[in-house]
């Protein structure tokens, strides 16, 4: 995968817009992170995963999840994009989406 097909995917879910966070693109929704590049240009740091499952995760497939100190103590996985497939980054992101969206939009969502 690379960031672009990381947009293309979200693309498809409202309220998700392009942005930029510390000098990297993201995408966020209602003005809050759903997920950015991270500045090796091949990893994207994707907030919202518990510590359990990220180390579940990073323990699983180590090859494509990871973090570093850094993100220690934050609830947020870094996935090599080079290395994973839609199916293991997709339901990480369609949570996150669901996290920040509105009630509403994702009520209408889910109605569709």
């Amino acid at each position: 995968m690379t960031f672009d097909d990381v947009r293309r995917l979200t693309s498809a879910w409202p309220e998700v817009e392009d942005g930029a966070s510390y000098g990297t693109p993201a995408l966020k929704v209602r003005k809050k992170l759903l997920a950015r590049l991270k500045e090796d240009r091949d990893s994207l740091v994707m907030p919202g995963v518990p510590a359990d499952e990220r180390d579940m995760l990073v323990a699983s497939q180590p090859e494509i999840f990871y973090f570093t100190d850094h993100y220690r103590d934050y609830p947020t996985v870094l996935i090599r994009l080079s290395k994973a497939k839609r199916a293991s980054v997709e339901p990480l992101l369609r949570r996150r989406w669901r996290e920040l969206a509105s009630k509403a939009t994702v009520r209408t969502f889910d109605a569709r």
